[in-house]
C-alpha cells in the first residue's frame, strides 16, 4: 500500500468517525428534547366562539395533541366531560378547553319541574336571559274572549305577572315561530325556547298563559334583587291606571 492509498484509508476512517459523532450528537439532542418536552397527550380546542351559558356539544371542539408537560392541570383531556354542561363564560375560537370554563346545568330542586315555552325574540329576551337568571313572567289578555277565565274585570284587557321570580334553567336556540291558527296572515317571527324550574301551580299558570294569553313576556330581575310583589302589583289595567 503506497502513501496515497494510506491517506485515502485514513480520510475514509475520519469521515466515518465524524459521521458517527454527528449521529451521536443528533441522538443526544433528540433525547434532550424528549426529556424536556415529554410524551404528548390529547387536548381539545374551541372550534368557534361559544356564548356564555350555552349547552355544550362535543362537535364544538377539535381534538389536538400537545406535550403533557405544557398542559395545565385543568385542561380537559376527555371530551365526555362536557356532556350535560354549559359554558360559564364566553369560549373564544382557538382557546384550549379548561374544566373551569364549564359548569353543570342548574339542577331541579325538590318539588320543581321543568316547563319550556316559546318566547318571542321581539320582546328583547334573545341574548339577554341566561340559565340561572330570575325573571318575572308577564301575560297579557285582551278581555274579548282571549284568555277567558283570566279573572279580568268586566272583560277589560289586562296584564298579569303570573309567576314572579321564575328560575331559568335553559335557553334554546333562536328558531322560527309559526303563527297561531287565528293569525295566519301574520308572518312567522323569531322565538326562543326558555325552560323554567317551577312548582306545579306555577307551571300550570305558565301553561295556561301560553295557551290563552295574547302575549307572554319576560322581565329580567336584577342579580340579587327581590322578585316579591307588593299588593296591587300583580295585575294592571288601563282603566285602573286612569282612575288613580
Amino acid at each position: 500500500m503506497n502513501s496515497r492509498q494510506r491517506r485515502g484509508v485514513i480520510l475514509l476512517l475520519l469521515s466515518v468517525l465524524c459521521a458517527l459523532a454527528a449521529f451521536a450528537g443528533v441522538l443526544s439532542v433528540i433525547g434532550d428534547v424528549n426529556s424536556k418536552v415529554g410524551p404528548e397527550v390529547t387536548a381539545y380546542r374551541v372550534k368557534s366562539q361559544v356564548a356564555p351559558y350555552t349547552r355544550l356539544r362535543a362537535d364544538q371542539f377539535e381534538r389536538i395533541s400537545m406535550p403533557e408537560r405544557w398542559l395545565s392541570p385543568s385542561a380537559v383531556t376527555d371530551i365526555s366531560a362536557v356532556n350535560g354542561k354549559i359554558a360559564v363564560t364566553e369560549l373564544r375560537e382557538g382557546s384550549l378547553l379548561q374544566s373551569d370554563m364549564v359548569v353543570d346545568r342548574p339542577a331541579l330542586e325538590e318539588g320543581e319541574q321543568e316547563i319550556a315555552i316559546m318566547i318571542d325574540a321581539a320582546t328583547g329576551v334573545a341574548g339577554k336571559i341566561t340559565p340561572g337568571d330570575r325573571v318575572n313572567i308577564f301575560a297579557t289578555f285582551d278581555g274579548e274572549g282571549r284568555g277567558s277565565g283570566s279573572g279580568s274585570r268586566s272583560g277589560a284587557a289586562e296584564s298579569r305577572i303570573i309567576v314572579p321570580g321564575a328560575r331559568v334553567i335553559d335557553v334554546g336556540k333562536l328558531t322560527a315561530l309559526e303563527p297561531r291558527g287565528d293569525d295566519r296572515a301574520a308572518a312567522a317571527s323569531q322565538a326562543v325556547p326558555i325552560t323554567f324550574a317551577l312548582g306545579t301551580q306555577d307551571a300550570q299558570r305558565v301553561a295556561y298563559a301560553e295557551s290563552f294569553a295574547v302575549h307572554v313576556r319576560l322581565a329580567l330581575v336584577a342579580k340579587g334583587g327581590s322578585a316579591d310583589l307588593r299588593p296591587g302589583e300583580g295585575t294592571y289595567t288601563l282603566e285602573e291606571d286612569r282612575n288613580r
